[in-house]
């Protein structure tokens, strides 16, 4: 009870201050830091601790997509956690500006929100993404559209990649492994425990068109799949985590 409280009175000051700079900031790029002291303060009195590889495989100065695979509310902090160097911003449903605090975080942060009842709203919310990345902004992608409930991956949505291919970003496929056991959908109470955060090598975009769509897509899938469920890929592949952290982070995950 005490780290839920803690927890609830970091997001109720944080988020009205975020709320309060968001009015006079046209990007976001005020309210981002404010969002990372937000952010790890979670991580810190949630007693989260992460690992996190492939930092040195990005370039800090500029851009990208991020396609990352979704298991949990938590998956939030812990991208803003495990990408230091980089202003985030995230393609979310429209629905959640109404989460109060978080959504209105979600607004002053400018962050790119998508009304799934109109279709037509998705050409403003494109141009929106376009903008964030113009100013030197990379975006995050949930490719499944949602989260995971059983920790499947589910079927990809193509909605960012096509933001990706339009604007000529690279995109990085970024897996997280093991933050489902610590807050599954659908609950409030926030476990203390590890998590995982593995970053592929960027996949240079210059090429790729709308038309080869599916095989970006088919590409990143089975970036993430294989770093979900390393006992599949093929020897020698794997760029694994240090052995008894990974096996750490997947015996809970067969018995959560």
């Amino acid at each position: 009870m005490v780290r839920l409280a803690l927890i609830i009175v970091l997001t109720v000051v944080l988020a009205t201050v975020t709320v309060l700079a968001g009015l006079i900031d046209p990007h976001g790029k005020i309210v981002y830091p404010i969002n990372k002291i937000w952010t790890w303060a979670i991580l810190f009195a949630g007693g989260v601790k992460l690992h996190v590889t492939g930092l040195e495989k990005l370039d800090a100065q500029r851009p990208y997509v991020f396609m990352v695979n979704h298991q949990s509310n938590i998956d939030i902090p812990i991208l803003v956690k495990s990408l230091p160097d980089f202003q985030l911003r995230w393609i979310a449903k429209r629905e959640l500006l109404w989460v109060p605090f978080f959504g209105w975080a979600l607004w002053a942060g400018k962050h790119i929100t998508v009304d799934r009842n109109r279709p037509s709203a998705a050409v403003k919310s494109l141009r929106r993404a376009k903008e964030r990345i113009a100013a030197g902004i990379s975006v995050v992608v949930f490719p499944e559209g949602t989260r995971s409930r059983d920790g499947a991956l589910q079927r990809f949505k193509k909605g960012g990649f096509l933001l990706a291919i339009e604007t000529q970003t690279d995109v990085v496929p970024v897996t997280i492994v093991g933050s489902r056991n610590l807050l599954p959908s659908g609950a409030w109470r926030l476990r203390s425990g590890a998590v995982e955060v593995i970053i592929d090598q960027p996949i240079a975009i210059a090429g790729w068109r709308p038309g080869n769509l599916r095989l970006l897509m088919n590409q990143v899938r089975a970036t993430i799949a294989a770093r979900l469920h390393p006992a599949a890929t093929v020897s020698g592949t794997e760029e694994a985590a240090p052995p008894l952290f990974r096996q750490h982070i997947l015996a809970h995950q067969h018995t959560a």
